[in-house]
């Protein structure tokens, strides 16, 4: 059965897919792929096994595996990374002297050396072509400037989570999914407030993302909020729901606004 393979290049990238087909490979093993930007080598941080129709499906999307990393390809990865840091800081100082609002993050030479590409964080579009002819002419390579988000900059840098433990996106999260008011508002959270909900990023937390799918299935389960029904204390309408204890508050009619709580089986429409 064939194996894809989860590839690293670098900690900011995205993480590339290919095929192992015969080569003996093992979790952890570095290898040279072909990506849409040249050859890189990477660290595979995954398996999985596919069906033959799937990875037939998949075979244009993927980075293929060219072959196994070897000692002399190891050595052309040292001394690009030797070189990393002088990049970095150049980059970093023509940003400040050009006043680009960017923030640059690191410096990664392409494995087949022909390319040095800057990460970056910024609130909005940035001009950078200046940028661009002024690090061409003085690494005399193709330079590529990649934004990245402002989650993806709490995963790079890493930190501890208001639950006390490494934050997710840094340990096990591979891909940051959408988070939005509407998971907070499902599970009955919103009124906690932004601070309390957001991440070290400023955005929702990714944790929120974990039990949706059960807030989901349990809200199928319950009434719309403003349904017409009967209860044992008589008709009314819901005006609340409670999602966990599988529960609905239900406005009495005549009663006052009599509000009572009732588990969700035992009304009627």
């Amino acid at each position: 059965m064939p194996k894809l393979a989860q590839i690293q290049v670098a900690f900011w990238d995205q993480t590339y897919r290919g095929l192992a087909g015969d080569l003996p490979l093992a979790l952890g093993d570095f290898v040279v792929i072909k990506t849409e930007w040249g050859t890189e080598i990477g660290k595979i941080s995954s398996w999985q096994e596919i069906g033959e129709d799937k990875a037939s499906e998949l075979k244009d999307s993927l980075a293929p595996i060219l072959r196994q990393a070897t000692t002399e390809d190891s050595e052309i990865l040292a001394e690009a990374e030797k070189q990393r840091p002088a990049a970095l800081e150049y980059c970093k100082k023509s940003v400040e002297r050009l006043g680009l609002p960017m923030k640059v993050i690191d410096a990664h030479f392409s494995f087949d050396g022909s390319r040095l590409i800057f990460p970056f964080i910024s609130d909005g579009r940035v001009d950078f072509r200046v940028l661009v002819k002024d690090l061409t002419h003085h690494f005399q390579k193709l330079i590529r400037l990649q934004q990245i988000g402002i989650r993806d900059e709490a995963k790079i840098s890493g930190d501890l989570g208001s639950c006390g433990r490494q934050l997710c996106c840094r340990t096990h999260l591979k891909e940051l999914s959408s988070i939005t008011s509407e998971f907070a508002d499902l599970q009955q959270i919103s009124q906690r407030g932004s601070e309390r909900l957001s991440g070290l990023c400023g955005r929702l937390r990714c944790c929120l993302a974990f039990e949706q799918r059960m807030y989901e299935d349990l809200a199928k389960n319950l009434p719309p909020v403003g349904a017409q029904v009967k209860t044992a204390q008589g008709k009314g309408k819901i005006t609340s729901r409670n999602i966990l204890k599988q529960t609905v508050n239900v406005a009495l009619e005549g009663e006052g606004n009599n509000i009572v709580e009732v588990p969700a089986k035992a009304v009627r429409s």
